[in-house]
Formats: C-alpha cells, sequence, structure tokens
C-alpha cells in the first residue's frame, strides 16, 4: 500500500486522468442503474409494494391483469379455499378528465376491499371506506398534472364523477397514476356491463408457495402466479427493463476493458522498474498488491465522487423523469465496479509475476 500511494503522489496527473475517466464510467452506471429503477417503479409500483405473494388470474391469460376475467362464482371459490387471506382485485385502465375541462389524462382504476392489507397508505387526504360512494383516492403523481384534493374527476368510460379525497404515494401501473376504489364503486362503472359488473381481474393470495400450488389445482380455469410474474406481465415492463439491463451490463463490460488497458500500458511502461524491485528481494505478491491497491484505491475515490455527482443531478432531475437510486441499488452497483476494476488488473498482475529481474535490469541499462 506504501508504495502504491508514493507512485500515486509522483504521478498526480497521470492517475488524475485516470480516475477522471473512472468516475465518468461510474457515474454513467450509477444514473442509468437509477434510470432503470425508477422506470421500473413508474410502471409497477403498484404490483411491486402490493402486500400479497401471489395473485390469481384466469387461465391463459399471459401473466396480465387486464386480459384476466374473474367471475363472482370463481372468486367466491378461491375465497372459500384461502379464506381471509384471498382479495379480490379489479383493473381497469381508462382516461379521466376533470370536471369542466377537454384535458385527458391516462390512468388506472384499482378496486379493492378497504378493510383489507390491499388497501394503500394515504400520505395526504383521507381514506374511503367501502360504503363511500363518489369519492377515490389517487396517486400524488396525478398532481403533477394539476390535480387537487376534492377535484373532481370524470371516467370517460363510464362517465362516473367521482371527486379525489386522498392521494396516496408509489402507486402507478404501466406509467399511469393508479385510483383506488372500493368495490361498490366498481360495480357502478360496469353497471351497462351484467357481465362483468360483480368480476375482477384478479385474486391477490398472502400465502405461502405451498398453499398457492394446492389453490391452482383445486380450483379450476385459474393459474396462480408470483408477483415477479405479474410484473413481467405488464405490457412494455419486461421489454423496457431489458434494455436498460442490457445498456447496464455493457457499460460494465466496457468499464472492463477501459481499465484493463489503461492499467496494463502503465504496467508496461513499469516494466523496468518492477525488475528492479524483483533483483533487489520484492516478491511477485507483493507488486501484485501494489497494483491491486493502486486499482482499489482510485476505484473507491471514483465511486464516492460518482456517487455524490448522481445524488446532486437527482434533485435537480425534473419530478416528470422516473428515478430512483436505493442504498441498496448503489451498494450493488459499488461492488461490482470494485469486482471489474479488480478483475480488469489481472492482465496487469499476470504481467509482473512473468517479470525476469535480469532481462529487465538489462534493458534498464
Amino acid at each position: 500500500m506504501f508504495l502504491a500511494l508514493r507512485e500515486i503522489k509522483h504521478a498526480k496527473m497521470r492517475y488524475l486522468l485516470i480516475g477522471f475517466i473512472m468516475v465518468l464510467i461510474a457515474w454513467l452506471v450509477l444514473f442509468v442503474s437509477g434510470l432503470a429503477s425508477g422506470l421500473s417503479s413508474a410502471n409497477a409500483s403498484s404490483i411491486q409494494n402490493m402486500k400479497a405473494d401471489y395473485l390469481v388470474l384466469q387461465t391463459d391469460s399471459e401473466n396480465r391483469l387486464n386480459r384476466s376475467v374473474l367471475s363472482a362464482e370463481k372468486v367466491k371459490d378461491i375465497q372459500q379455499y384461502a379464506k381471509q387471506a384471498a382479495t379480490p382485485l379489479g383493473v381497469q385502465m381508462t382516461t379521466i378528465t376533470p370536471d369542466q375541462t377537454a384535458k385527458k389524462t391516462d390512468a388506472t382504476f384499482f378496486a379493492i376491499d378497504m378493510n383489507d392489507r390491499l388497501a394503500p397508505t394515504v400520505v395526504e387526504g383521507k381514506r374511503i371506506t367501502n360504503s363511500t360512494t363518489d369519492e377515490v383516492i389517487a396517486d400524488r403523481s396525478l398532481k403533477d398534472d394539476g390535480f387537487a384534493l376534492g377535484d373532481h374527476i370524470k371516467d370517460q368510460l363510464s362517465g362516473k364523477v367521482f371527486t379525489i379525497v386522498g392521494f396516496t404515494e408509489g402507486q402507478s401501473f404501466s406509467h399511469t397514476p393508479v385510483i383506488h376504489m372500493n368495490k361498490q364503486e366498481w360495480a357502478l362503472i360496469h353497471e351497462s356491463n351484467a357481465q362483468f359488473k360483480q368480476a375482477f381481474n384478479a385474486v391477490a393470495l398472502h400465502v405461502d408457495e405451498n398453499s398457492a400450488q394446492q389453490l391452482a389445482t383445486k380450483v379450476s380455469g385459474v393459474e396462480v402466479i408470483s408477483k415477479d410474474q405479474a410484473l413481467q406481465g405488464i405490457p412494455g415492463y419486461k421489454e423496457e427493463q431489458g434494455s436498460l439491463l442490457m445498456m447496464i451490463v455493457f457499460l460494465f463490460v466496457i468499464a472492463a476493458f477501459v481499465l484493463a488497458v489503461f492499467f496494463y500500458v502503465i504496467t508496461i511502461q513499469k516494466i523496468n522498474q518492477f525488475g528492479v524491485l524483483k533483483a533487489i528481494g520484492a516478491k511477485s505478491s507483493y507488486l501484485a498488491r501494489n497494483i491491486i491497491s493502486q486499482v482499489l484505491t482510485l476505484s473507491i475515490v471514483s465511486l464516492a465522487i460518482s456517487i455524490a455527482l448522481t445524488y446532486g443531478m437527482s434533485l435537480i432531475l425534473p419530478s416528470s423523469m422516473p428515478f430512483a437510486l436505493s442504498p441498496q441499488l448503489v451498494v450493488g452497483c459499488s461492488v461490482l465496479f470494485l469486482t471489474v476494476a479488480v478483475l480488469g488488473s489481472l492482465v496487469s498482475l499476470y504481467r509482473v509475476i512473468k517479470i525476469d529481474a535480469i532481462e529487465a535490469i538489462g534493458r534498464a541499462a
């Protein structure tokens, strides 16, 4: 470590330039990772934050909630088996307009039992109950579109008007804000469709894996999926996350190659010095620790600067840009970046180990 720090201090400009490149790469990795996490949350936070372990859908719905229709009889059969651990869930994507205006906003209705675990936490305003009429609670992202507590919204499909009495947080579905209503209002917006009036799209289960599998065999015409499978069934979710994940993987691969080239070139430039050190008794392991120490020192300092820059940028990003950088994500990316940096230095380590002291001293002379 002593030799590594002395060398960095001696060749400040060289290592400053390498550190600058590492800062840019780590910053880009963290930003794209935060963007991927933010887009994931904007697309499916209502499912991610749902207090359920499994979802029961109609067979052949391809894990998509909006393609599943469970009749009242089917929901009753599921509830008879799972008892209090089963809660029906209605999902309908729609378009709403503020009262007396023509402005249109896409949204998704979630119909739930307001006394059950699926009921979201209200962060502003008041909750609604199962007996409340003409009132809903909405995700606070609607405030960015000019909606406020007490505003009246009109569902374009049914023509029914609701009053926003509360706001929730972290409740979105397919990049649209979720508006929660009780089962009574769900029946009213489907009043013209007798078949769907008492039907739901899914039943949320709070059970273990064994009970979920047994339910799938005991109730015909249904399939039980995990929340992760439900996320993959949201339109565009898998493709969106797949593209961003591929970008992040390529960034790490590029980082490994860039760092490997930088440290290999620096190692080649110091072959004679390494040969002299070996000639006076320095072991290959000592020289290897020197290189790894340099890599880790530069990587840790670069990561610290990159994390600070990423969090600073998140403060000035517009609210319309989905961005989420959790501590777990930062730690995961940091560990992976350090691993990639060390792996990128392996070529240099191999070159140092193979140095012949006599030959290196001869070139130096």
